[in-house]
């Protein structure tokens, strides 16, 4: 496994909205995805943003330059998940992927099972790309929350098996899980 000394993490944020991308509406994702890991991560971050319509093409290659390109770690996507003709985040996102998690999709439709019954309708995926965790969320600011909060506690043990920086939370918004043995002193 190689370990990262980096002072923080690089982070994509991408929208992938028809309306949202053409000003028909303010993007509400971006902002509750910036939210969260501000109140969630104790590591230094950054992101990068994409506000983009619902193109398979696009979105292949909008997650190709955010990892290969920018470096990022960590890409959340929120948007087009659902059975709707138009929704290919799910479609776009393996195209690229090297792995797939299946647990992760799994979890975020149990998750939100709690809250809508139409969240078996939703086929958001996980997958890894290089040294890279790409993460398809719902669209809606209060599903993506929930969403993080039922699944990001693996999320940083994830990042270090694939070879990416060390991640820390406050544990009192999402205490992140891992083994005793991958546990790092706090500097």
């Amino acid at each position: 496994m190689t370990t990262h000394s980096l002072d923080s993490i690089k982070i994509g944020l991408v929208t992938i909205s028809d309306r949202a991308s053409q000003g028909v509406y303010e993007d509400k994702g971006i902002p509750a995805l910036q939210e969260w890991l501000t109140s969630a991560l104790s590591t230094p971050w950054q992101t990068i943003t994409h506000i983009i319509p619902d193109e398979q093409a696009l979105i292949e290659s909008t997650l190709r330059e955010l990892i290969d390109k920018e470096g990022c770690n960590l890409i959340l996507t929120t948007g087009g998940t659902g059975p709707a003709p138009r929704d290919v985040t799910p479609e776009a996102t393996l195209a690229i992927a090297d792995r797939v998690l299946d647990g992760f999709g799994e979890q975020m439709r149990a998750v939100s099972l709690k809250y809508v019954p139409t969240a078996i309708l939703s086929r958001q995926v996980a997958v890894i790309r290089k040294q890279s965790l790409i993460i398809n969320l719902p669209g809606q600011p209060k599903a993506i929350k929930e969403t993080l909060d039922g699944v990001f506690a693996a999320v940083p043990y994830c990042i270090d098996l694939i070879g990416g920086p060390y991640i820390e939370t406050h544990d009192e918004i999402v205490k992140t899980f891992r083994p005793k043995s991958a546990i790092r002193e706090k500097s």
